[in-house]
């Protein structure tokens, strides 16, 4: 198994205050990597020295092979990721095309190349209908394939993501979330990202939960809706004393909201054998699968001590 970033006890005071805290992690190269927290919990500075535009205070980070710190490999690591910050780094009054051009040329590429790299990325993220815009006049959703096109000109081996979909319409998110998936599967590029979106770090290859600088949990979506998500049954019954009674001859756990009944399920499975034994007071009912946002909704909850 080959990683594309390695970080040991990363460390990141400002002065008094430890802003991370000696956290670990690996991310295997051409996965798709969620880093998840609540704000202030420490993804930013992570990403920030990670992208080596912050120092450290102590540990090892190795990015694309390349230790950060070490020598001149800091400038190796920026020539091999990509990133895609929350604020957009491109110039309004340049056009969509020149502001990638420009960008690409930073980069050393030549002129063949950068022709062909932006092809690459003028497909992908569908820059035809405003490579000819001034950045400025474009919409958020447009600023936003412009601001990813820009991250990609050079081709990095890695795209860093700081909540990329943040503001945007859901259709527009749905398009740059279908692009970035496209790009990991059909490119094998390592994709590093922040979200709060829960959906989107749901088909995650990998997740990491950093809760005041720590990593309170990690494992694969379906591992940790095993093990902070369940499943749920919503019932309305005909009558609900009858309901009510049911309920308790079968000593569930049941919460009511405005006469639905939601009952945790011991596995989706368990479903069947409720739904057998209520089917003559039932009107109707509905399983609720466990989800990202239950993981995140518990995790947060939790004490420190997770």
């Amino acid at each position: 198994m080959t990683f594309a970033i390695q970080v040991e006890h990363l460390q990141k005071h400002y002065g008094e205050h430890l802003a991370v805290k000696g956290i670990s992690f690996k991310v295997e190269q051409g996965s798709l990597f969620a880093f998840l927290g609540a704000n202030g919990a420490g993804k930013s500075t992570t990403i920030e020295i990670l992208c080596t535009l912050l120092q450290k205070s102590s540990g090892t980070v190795t990015i694309n092979g390349y230790t950060l710190d070490e020598k001149s490999m800091n400038g190796e690591i920026r020539k091999s990721i990509g990133v895609v910050f929350q604020q957009s780094l491109l110039d309004e009054r340049l056009t969509v095309r020149e502001n990638i051009i420009h960008r690409g040329k930073t980069y050393g590429l030549s002129r063949a190349q950068l022709a062909e790299n932006y092809r690459f990325v003028s497909t992908y993220l569908h820059l035809e209908d405003i490579e000819q815009q001034k950045y400025g006049t474009l919409s958020g959703g447009q600023k936003r394939r412009a601001d990813i096109a820009r991250a990609l000109i050079h081709r990095p081996k890695i795209l860093f993501l700081d909540e990329p979909t943040t503001g945007l319409d859901p259709q527009t998110r749905q398009f740059v979330w279908q692009t970035i998936k496209q790009l990991q599967e059909e490119t094998n590029m390592t994709v590093f990202l922040t979200t709060h979106y829960m959906e989107e770090a749901a088909v995650a290859h990998q997740v990491i939960v950093l809760k005041q600088g720590r990593i309170v949990a990690e494992g694969t979506p379906d591992f940790l809706k095993t093990q902070y998500a369940y499943d749920q049954m919503a019932l309305v019954f005909h009558d609900r004393s009858m309901g009510l009674k049911w309920l308790k001859d079968n000593t569930l756990h049941f919460t009511e909201n405005q006469g639905i009944f939601s009952v945790r399920l011991d596995s989706t499975m368990h479903a069947l054998s409720l739904l057998k034994s209520a089917e003559p007071f039932l009107a109707s009912f509905e399983v609720i699968k466990g989800s990202m946002d239950d993981v995140f909704l518990h995790i947060m909850a939790q004490g420190d001590a997770i």
